[in-house]
């Protein structure tokens, strides 16, 4: 599937590239936490890491505890978004 055709598939293509080289990064993490959809549209997800919604949301409240709880939500926001109009697609 090309990802970069929706919304947000940036940052999905990003999150399955570090995902591959084993990093735990924020597109990384974004990707563990929608693995289960994201497998079922036929995407091919790389380990997922364990318990990621905490440690995605650890990592942004480290990055900046003032924002880290509307960055997670937007983030949420972009797969969420990325899954539907994937699916309205297929």
């Amino acid at each position: 599937m090309a990802t970069a055709a929706y919304p947000g598939g940036d940052l999905i293509r990003e999150g399955i590239d570090d995902l591959g080289q084993r990093l735990e990064t924020i597109p990384a993490l974004l990707v563990s936490i929608g693995a289960p959809r994201l497998s079922r549209l036929g995407i091919t997800v790389p380990t997922p890491v364990p318990s990621p919604e905490h440690r995605l949301y650890e990592l942004l409240h480290r990055e900046d505890p003032a924002t880290a709880h509307s960055r997670y939500n937007a983030l949420i926001r972009r797969l969420v978004s990325f899954e539907r109009a994937a699916e309205c697609a297929s």
